[in-house]
């Protein structure tokens, strides 16, 4: 293949992965919320809040999220994020949760977060964990209707329901639920703390992989070494001995 082929071949890849990337820009490029790990019904979760900026003349300064009120979350908690101010807005509720025997008469209705020394600048995106429960059993999915403003005054409201299989033009966060664990009835500390004794053995394993590979590459290298430092010395026998019968030839 000539140089010419593989410069025009090269080319067209690029310009090819750049159309995918502007066409997948704009459909990835609004307010969406994902958990960490999975949310399973009737258990806990920490979901992230995915704010990225769309502008590039504007800087995002203000986020609020709207829980859904057909299924009332009894637990909100978000994560401090340095220089955002954090609002709970709380409302009555019409029927009261009962959540692990007593009875929950309000919830979260809003969480606003409020630029306070810092803003999300043009290329640029931000995540607002929260932790929540209990998700309920009965719903395959939540929907946090959500309104994104920047510095110019400029208000996005992400409120869009999902229709079928389109997106709509400015569409919500919805956060998929997954199926119930056996232990979904208030056992949500008790399966993150297995998990971080897991993460913690993964890790201990990890390093216990990581000592042996450098341990057998050590090994392996001095091996090596050793091969090599023979070889030389017997080479430089073989050369000693070459230049003494040389030199008994030339005398003779």
């Amino acid at each position: 293949m000539s140089a010419t082929n593989v410069s025009r071949i090269a080319i067209a890849a690029g310009v090819a992965a750049s159309t995918v990337l502007l066409l997948a820009g704009p459909a990835a490029a609004h307010v969406s919320v994902q958990p960490q790990g999975e949310a399973a019904k009737g258990g806990y979760a920490t979901l992230n809040f995915k704010v990225p900026n769309e502008r590039d003349q504007a800087s995002t300064v203000k986020l609020e999220v709207n829980f859904p009120a057909d299924h009332p979350l009894s637990s909100v908690t978000p994560e401090a994020v340095p220089g955002w101010k954090i609002e709970i807005t709380k409302g009555k509720l019409d029927k009261p949760l009962e959540v692990h025997g007593r009875k929950i008469t309000e919830a979260v209705t809003k969480v606003t977060w409020t630029a306070d020394g810092s803003k999300i600048a043009p290329g640029y995106f931000q995540q607002f964990p929260v932790s929540v429960g209990q998700l309920p059993e009965d719903a395959d999915q939540l929907v946090f209707k959500a309104i994104q403003t920047y510095d110019n005054k400029e208000v996005v409201r992400w409120i869009e329901e999902p229709k079928g299989d389109e997106e709509p033009d400015s569409p919500a966060p919805v956060l998929k639920l997954t199926a119930a664990t056996e232990d979904h009835h208030g056992g949500g500390a008790a399966a993150q703390g297995d998990d971080d004794h897991q993460a913690d053995d993964k890790a201990a394993s990890a390093e216990g992989d990581k000592k042996e590979t450098h341990a057998a590459s050590s090994s392996s290298s001095d091996t090596t070494a050793r091969t090599l430092g023979i070889i030389g010395i017997l080479i430089g026998i073989a050369g000693v001995a070459f230049g003494v019968l040389a030199g008994r030839r030339r005398t003779a």
